[in-house]
């Protein structure tokens, strides 16, 4: 009798979703097809203890589906967290729909997934994310109650662009609080990754407060729009993370911090809109916290836009949205406090205290059994 070995390639093939690296005990992972309209999604429900999953669709032309399952793994996962630490009473999920958002998306194609989001029967609550718009959350809403981030003139909170760059901002000025010893970003180069509507929201707030702001993006139009309307300076090196600035903010796709990038990056502090920046968690945030980088958890800085679309469920103002936000602040400070007490990265201290609120409340569910 012979045992066969097989390749981490062909184990990825035998379990293509419990196998995958990013798999974190999620409940449920949803592969939605529909031929007549070329949809091809997934929908990642990593846990849902504290209340329905919330998470936005993405639509991306993805190289393979593994990558794309990956990405769905790695966000639905981020979104459990991102709500915890922000004191929602939500679960994690995410959704991510493969195709070019600019040539592919139809209404069609929306109201189809919008179907599939619906027969989870509340479970997943969708939103807007990269390659969406508001108008295309108002016609998922045609077919499903559950989706946020409409339009406000259909009752909703509208676009969470602007509420997620201000959180960010929040962010990265806690962040320059704990390693300068103020807050204020006056005559600090920024280097911003990604002028998208939350790169740019970001980029107004930064130049409004005297910062002097570098963009970089793969559109060139962008980069002349945003460059033109705000002054900023467009990166045209080669390397922009040997750069020797004050502060990176990727505010792009996620894992641009990595095993390529990790040592060249000369900035004192990274707080950026991206999620999941880190290419591997645990590794890059070390290294980060070795060479003395202040790293504001993606997950916790980023929350504004989840806690905009909150609003539609719990039914709360935009003064209630602005104090939300405005308080992750004071979040990310506390993190930043603990994780040096502890001598544990960020991430590290970021990702333990969401999982502490997520074990209260399962026990307490438990004990009302």
């Amino acid at each position: 009798m012979t045992t066969e070995i097989l390749s981490s390639s062909e184990l990825n093939k035998v379990a293509p979703v419990f196998g995958q690296a990013s798999f974190d005990e999620h409940e449920q992972i949803v592969f939605c097809n529909d031929k007549d309209t070329g949809l091809k999604a997934i929908i990642g429900i990593h846990n849902t203890i504290l209340g329905p999953a919330l998470g936005g669709t993405r639509m991306w032309q993805y190289a393979s589906e593994w990558e794309a399952l990956n990405d769905v793994l790695r966000l639905s996962r981020g979104m459990t967290f991102k709500s915890a630490i922000t004191g929602l009473n939500l679960g994690g999920g995410k959704a991510v729909i493969i195709g070019n958002s600019k040539t592919q998306k139809t209404p069609e194609l929306m109201r189809k997934f919008g179907e599939f989001v619906h027969s989870l029967s509340g479970k997943y609550i969708t939103a807007e994310d990269v390659g969406m718009e508001t108008a295309d959350m108002d016609t998922v809403r045609e077919v499903t109650p559950y989706v946020t981030g409409i339009s406000e003139s259909n009752g909703g909170a509208g676009n969470p662009s602007p509420i997620t760059a201000y959180g960010v901002f929040m962010g990265m000025k806690a962040a320059a609080k704990f390693r300068y010893g103020s807050d204020l970003l006056e005559d600090k180069i920024v280097l911003v990754q990604g002028v998208g509507h939350v790169g740019e929201a970001l980029v107004e707030h930064l130049t409004n407060e005297g910062a002097h702001v570098i963009i970089a993006d793969i559109s060139e139009e962008r980069l002349e729009k945003v460059s033109n309307k705000y002054g900023a300076s467009i990166f045209r090196g080669e390397n922009l993370f040997s750069q020797k600035i004050d502060i990176y903010a990727p505010c792009a796709m996620g894992a641009t911090i990595n095993d390529d990038t990790i040592y060249n990056i000369q900035a004192s502090i990274i707080a950026g809109a991206a999620n999941n920046q880190l290419a591997e968690e645990n590794k890059h945030g070390k290294i980060l916290q070795d060479r003395g980088i202040i790293y504001a958890p993606d997950f916790l800085i980023n929350a504004g836009g989840i806690i905009n679309v909150y609003a539609e469920l719990e039914h709360y103002n935009k003064q209630e949205i602005m104090r939300k936000t405005e308080n992750i602040y004071n979040t990310t400070l506390e993190i930043l406090e603990r994780a040096q007490q502890n001598n544990v990265t960020t991430n590290h201290a970021a990702v333990n205290i969401a999982k502490e609120r997520i074990a209260q409340r399962k026990a307490e569910k438990l004990n009302t059994l």
